[in-house]
């Protein structure tokens, strides 16, 4: 069956939680919800879907994704924003109300907060005017079909109609399949972060920030 390309809607909300988990690990067994959480897995998916549908929309909420879905299944996602309009204050916004959803105290969301800061000394800087590109993943059982392309051409034709120029993306260094799949795509590395401290607690050394023309 042909995939079809659409907006997430809230019946999305798990495969969402479960697309952001599986983007922050990237190539790893353990991503930035797994340090930042310190949680099994089934609560780190329970507090990514709150912060989904979390009353600040930050870019973790499913209106700011595209879904490819085969057989009324989604299989795959990556989401698009404007750092502008979902800015780092809005996700901690929206990540403080789904610790609450969660039944997680407000102490327990400082600790939380506390174990960000590694992490942080590598996230790459949106690129001025740029239309960023992040959380993509596709189930197992449907990768190598082209659903991350269609749905990256469909992401950028948003942006592109918003009126952006530059598409962003970030990949982790040592994720080389992301990378290549992304320069296939017209995305060129144009700067890294690296950090001591970010290579301790990720098993990285850093991300590099991809750009291209839309």
């Amino acid at each position: 069956m042909e995939p079809k390309i659409r907006p997430a809607e809230l019946k999305d909300v798990p495969f969402i939680a479960w697309v952001e988990l599986q983007a922050a690990r990237s190539h790893l067994a353990r991503g930035f919800w797994d340090i930042w959480l310190q949680r099994p897995e089934h609560e780190c998916l329970g507090f990514l879907e709150h912060l989904a549908q979390a009353p600040t929309r930050s870019w973790f909420h499913y209106s700011a994704f595209m879904v490819a879905e085969i057989d009324s299944r989604p299989v795959s996602a990556m989401c698009g924003y404007d750092d502008k309009e979902s800015p780092g204050e809005l996700s901690f916004a929206a990540s403080l109300e789904a610790n609450r959803m969660s039944g997680w105290s407000d102490a327990e969301f400082q600790a939380i907060s506390d174990r960000i800061t590694p992490v942080l000394t590598c996230i790459s800087e949106p690129a001025p005017g740029a239309w960023i590109i992040e959380n993509v993943a596709t189930l197992p059982e449907f990768r190598r079909r082209g659903l991350a392309d269609m749905l990256l051409k469909a992401m950028l034709d948003i942006g592109r109609s918003k009126g952006y120029h530059t598409g962003q993306i970030s990949v982790m260094i040592g994720n080389t399949p992301a990378q290549r799949a992304y320069e296939k795509a017209g995305f060129k590395v144009v700067d890294e972060k690296r950090h001591p401290d970010f290579e301790k607690v990720v098993g990285e050394p850093g991300m590099r920030r991809m750009l291209r023309d839309i």
